[in-house]
Formats: structure tokens, C-alpha cells, sequence
């Protein structure tokens, strides 16, 4: 699919509020869940695109630099794989597993866009998996 046909299935998701079609949006961007492609991520988004990392405290302000960013990531991008897509409107929420070479991180970005389905601002939080402590074994179950 063109880069046009992800923005038409965007535009579906917020006019619509259609989960689906942010999924099928969201898997094709990210190259079948495969790997991240600075190309088609640019096409998507808006000129005043902003990017926020909470954790790191990081901002990235415009799709060009965001673009330059990862086009200068050192390596290979991570592979993804989309857990779980949830929203409605003009806000989405993505779960998903980076995968960096065996350094897996698990990522929650939470995405606003115009009503033309142009990704405005994108917010990103990380996580490593870890253990869980003994003392809750006996409520919860490993997923």
C-alpha cells in the first residue's frame, strides 16, 4: 500500500472512530509491524509535528527533524510488533514490543492527529519488562 492509502485509513480512523482502520494504518506504517520507515512516517505527519519522550525529557519539534533523527539512528531500527491499538476521534493509544537486536522494549505512544489524519503530536513512553516481586504471585497470573 501507497503512503496516500495510509493516510486515507487515518483519516477513516478519526472521522470514524475506527479501530480497524487505525490498526491496518498503524501495521503498514511501521512496515507490517517489521521495522520503522522514516519515508512514510514523514508523509504522515504534520508540518508542526511534535514529538515528546517524558522519560528522557526529550522534544522533537517538526517532521524534518524528526525524519533527520531517524535517519541518523545508529543500526538497524528496532522491529516492531503492535500489542494493542485503542482510541477514538482525533487521539489513538499504540502498545507495542520494540525489539532491538534482543533488547526489547515495551512502548505505549499515544498519538493526536488533525482531522485530515496527519500525526500531530506523538508521545512516546518506554519500558524494559522486569520481574515481578514474590509478594503479589498469589493474585496475579503471568501473561
Amino acid at each position: 500500500m501507497s503512503d496516500s492509502s495510509v493516510q486515507a485509513l487515518l483519516r477513516q480512523a478519526v472521522q470514524n472512530s475506527d479501530a480497524s482502520a487505525m490498526r491496518q494504518a498503524i501495521d503498514l506504517l511501521l512496515g507490517g509491524s517489521s521495522a520503522l520507515s522514516p519515508e512514510a512516517e514523514f508523509e504522515v505527519r504534520h508540518p508542526g509535528y511534535v514529538m515528546y519522550m517524558p522519560q528522557s525529557g526529550e522534544r522533537i519539534r517538526g517532521r524534518e527533524a524528526m525524519r533527520a533523527m531517524q535517519q541518523a539512528f545508529p543500526g538497524p531500527p528496532p522491529s516492531i510488533s503492535i500489542r494493542r491499538v485503542a482510541g477514538a476521534g482525533r487521539t489513538w493509544v499504540v502498545e507495542g514490543i520494540n525489539d532491538y537486536g534482543g533488547d526489547r522494549w515495551h512502548v505505549v505512544l499515544i498519538l493526536e492527529l488533525d482531522d485530515a489524519g496527519h500525526i500531530v503530536t506523538d508521545t512516546r513512553y518506554y519500558a524494559q519488562p522486569f520481574d515481578p516481586p514474590e509478594w503479589r504471585a498469589a493474585w496475579a497470573e503471568h501473561a
